[in-house]
């Protein structure tokens, strides 16, 4: 299809789902409408996602108009383009300078942390902990290493804030339009971002094999519909211009071929995840097999 029109009904959905929870779920029952726009709000983010590899139409540029104004408030959409993006380059994957998106730390850098502040990034290890302060982490962290590029100069990253800035405003103008508090839009947006630290809490392993890094969780429930999929991650990293409605018939049509692929880095479920990592770190902060030769 030129037009993937599963993505653009499903752009449009999302849209008419949070303004429902601006404009008439607050009437019902406000724990209603909050509901609606934690789902809406994570839901624009894996839409986003998809955006930013070309769908629903052949080129970037028609998509990102749709989903440029996030309404999580957090990440401008041309920062998240950029960063994923380079996340891509499987080579790097899980590199803690090369890697946009790594969750691991040199060990050299760990070595000079704090104690409270080690104790904070182990407690975001478990998945628990990435839920509660994964977002807040990762926003600070974020706007720190962005506001180190816009003072060396980077223009297209301080383009990117600018834009962002004056959507941030539009949606708060929107939401002062509403029934729903500003207090409650926030609390929704932070639960929507915390839904997504679901999804990116096991994405990528430490593994000596690039091939080894990326994760299959053979999850169809409302979780993985949520995330569009992208819990059959190693196929999406494979071929990241597939949308994501053919995902799963890609994957269970050659399973034994990906988890050949990914060393058989794989659960069975989110619910499985849950009971393993709620409480319990996957993973250490300081990347283990760092430095590489």
């Amino acid at each position: 299809m030129r037009v993937e029109w599963p993505t653009l009904l499903l752009i449009l959905g999302c849209y008419v789902v949070w303004a429902l929870g601006l404009y008439w779920l607050p009437g019902i029952w406000m724990p209603l409408a909050i509901a609606a726009l934690v789902v809406s709000i994570a839901l624009q983010s894996s839409l986003q996602h998809e955006v930013l590899h070309g769908h629903p139409f052949p080129g970037r540029k028609w998509g990102a108009v749709l989903v440029y104004a996030s309404l999580n408030l957090a990440i401008p959409y041309g920062r998240f383009r950029d960063t994923h993006l380079s996340h891509h380059l499987d080579s790097t994957l899980t590199d803690p300078y090369d890697d946009p998106e790594s969750n691991y730390l040199d060990p050299a850098v760990w070595g000079r942390l704090a104690g409270p502040v080690k104790w904070l990034l182990r407690l975001n290890n478990t998945l628990l902990g990435r839920m509660l302060l994964g977002p807040a982490i990762g926003q600070v962290t974020f706007m720190a290493g962005d506001w180190r590029q816009v003072r060396a100069g980077n223009r297209r990253v301080l383009r990117s804030w600018a834009g962002h800035a004056v959507m941030m405003g539009a949606i708060l103008w929107l939401v002062s339009l509403s029934a729903v508090p500003l207090w409650a839009y926030l609390a929704s947006a932070y639960a929507g971002l915390s839904l997504l630290k679901i999804r990116t809490f096991l994405e990528h392993q430490a593994h000596e094999k690039v091939r080894g890094r990326t994760v299959i969780i053979e999850d169809r429930g409302p979780l993985a519909v949520l995330f569009l999929n992208n819990n059959l991650h190693v196929v999406h990293h494979m071929h990241p211009r597939t949308p994501w409605y053919r995902l799963p018939q890609l994957y269970f049509s050659n399973r034994e071929k990906y988890l050949t692929r990914n060393e058989g880095y794989r659960y069975d479920s989110y619910a499985q995840i849950f009971r393993r990592h709620l409480l319990r770190a996957k993973d250490p902060v300081p990347h283990p097999l760092w430095p590489r030769q």
